[in-house]
């Protein structure tokens, strides 16, 4: 039986539902409010999308890291170049741009593999449950754009240090 009544009634009514529907064995009446089962599934939810989002967030960070580790590392190993494309005449604002491109494809081509994969699992996932595979669209292009945005910022710091190198300091070096 389902009995709907306003927030402020509902416990007077459990309290006397019980002893209305079975006069003589009250204590056999389980009176249950589903709403709390309903807020308790929400907020249960609602835990476990923060938990992925900070998953996602941590996997984000982690991959920048990266990606600046291996610009840095980049850097560092084509000083000679580096110098010799300045003393031909690349403007500091080219070679920066080159570095922040090369950024730029490495961390997309990380998040074109994250998107794929993260649809390939959820594809897995709804395949095993009977449910149907949705992946919103602005899930994926969030993820796409978020790695475009981190690795571009990863690229940054490398960028400038290789476009501050002195042509000539950066060809003895080699």
């Amino acid at each position: 039986m389902y009995e709907r009544s306003t927030n402020d009634t509902v416990s007077d009514v459990r309290d006397l539902l019980p002893a209305t529907i079975d006069p003589e064995n009250p204590q056999d009446i389980e009176v249950t409010d589903p709403s709390a089962k309903l807020k308790a599934r929400a907020a249960t939810e609602g835990a476990f999308n923060s938990l992925l989002l900070g998953l996602g967030g941590i996997a984000l960070l982690v991959g920048g890291v990266g990606v600046a580790n291996t610009m840095i590392i980049s850097v560092l190993e084509r000083r000679y170049e580096i110098g010799l494309r300045r003393s031909l005449g690349a403007a500091r604002g080219q070679i920066r741009v080159q570095f922040v491109t090369e950024s730029l494809l490495l961390s997309g081509l990380g998040g074109a593999a994250g998107v794929v994969l993260g649809a390939a699992a959820t594809a897995v996932f709804a395949h095993l449950d009977g449910l149907p595979w949705v992946v919103p669209l602005w899930s994926v292009a969030g993820g796409f754009g978020a790695t475009l945005v981190i690795g571009t910022l990863a690229g940054l710091y490398p960028a400038v240090r290789a476009a501050r190198l002195s042509p000539t300091l950066a060809l003895h070096a080699a």
